[in-house]
């Protein structure tokens, strides 16, 4: 058998993001019925160096794939010039343990947690979605915008903040010239996000910071940013009054967006509306109006990874991609 050595430049030109979602709601469906194997995301702390490492398997057994991924998150990066994320997945035969692939998961972590919260729109957000708010303009908020274009296609309008103006105003630009949206880079994120119908975070804040206020009726939210204990991005007024819809209690309730007001006695399990993969399985409608605020707590799960990168590794070795080297492992 031969090991792949599989890198971000050949992941970039085969994963779609039509395609990624389609794993990505599939991967949700197997969680949802119990058909995947995915022990608790465990994690390194860095504290000299503010970062950790998050270890991440899983298994599919209809799939016939296993595969684990080490994935780091250190804000200081940028200052050196490095992504403050980077990932590797190995994949391996679930009948021999034999590894398949050694991949670059950089590519396939932004692409997977976009693809996420576009799963989250289709099933949570309401049927006319025109106006789309971000709060953040990094790397996460260009794949969370191309999910979001596949599931609601009629999106027209967006409204970005980000605390560097520079990055807003190129996002905006972004925005037009990919999608010609009419889009804009607002001063505020109440402005960014009043009469939004879906809002997008992606910052790495540790205190609320979309208010109750800012969000209006029939808002679908994605919290994406929360991923690690004490970090917090939305107002727990909000959770109070949104239907909470989360990826897996285990994570969330460690580390996603209702992690802190877990801890602070102001949010509990049986306060959660939904679990996505159940949603995804069970065709299972949240939302009875459109005035319903729904809310996703996107954690990222080991299982979106897996099925996203055995999309690539199967599309990889069926001869699509002639440049693919097998490199000996053991010899």
């Amino acid at each position: 058998m031969d090991t792949y050595l599989i890198k971000k430049s050949e992941i970039e030109k085969v994963l779609t993001m039509k395609d990624c979602m389609e794993a990505t709601e599939n991967a949700f469906r197997y969680y949802g019925k119990g058909k995947a194997q995915m022990p608790p995301k465990s994690y390194l702390y860095f504290e000299d160096y503010f970062g950790d490492l998050r270890c991440m398997p899983a298994y599919i057994p209809e799939l016939g794939a296993a595969g684990i991924k080490a994935v780091n998150v250190h804000p200081e990066n940028r200052h050196a010039g490095l992504p403050t994320v980077m990932a590797t997945i190995l994949l391996f035969d679930p009948k021999t343990g034999f590894p398949l692939a050694v991949m670059d998961g950089t590519h396939i972590t932004n692409m997977r947690t976009g693809a996420a919260g576009g799963i989250a729109i289709k099933f949570l957000a309401k049927d006319k979605c025109k106006k789309m708010a971000f709060v953040g303009a990094g790397n996460q908020a260009m794949t969370q915008l191309a999910a979001a274009m596949l599931a609601k296609p009629r999106i027209s309008e967006v409204a970005v903040f980000d605390l560097d103006k520079n990055k807003a105003a190129a996002f905006a630009k972004h925005c037009k010239e990919q999608y010609n949206l009419e889009a804009t880079a607002a001063d505020s994120i109440h402005t960014a996000c009043i009469g939004a119908d879906i809002i997008n975070t992606t910052t790495s804040s540790r205190k609320p910071i979309v208010m109750l206020k800012d969000v209006s009726k029939g808002a679908h939210i994605n919290a994406i940013g929360a991923d690690a204990k004490g970090k917090q991005e939305i107002d727990p007024e909000v959770l109070k009054v949104a239907k909470v819809v989360i990826d897996d209690w285990e994570q969330a309730s460690h580390s996603g967006e209702i992690n802190v007001p877990i801890h602070d006695g102001k949010f509990s399990q049986k306060d959660v509306a939904g679990e996505m993969g159940k949603i995804v399985a069970k065709h299972i409608q949240i939302r009875k109006s459109d005035d319903d605020i729904t809310l996703f707590d996107s954690t990222g799960l080991a299982i979106q990874d897996l099925t996203t990168a055995w999309h690539v590794y199967q599309t990889m070795t069926k001869g699509y991609h002639e440049s693919l080297q097998p490199f000996g492992l053991f010899s």
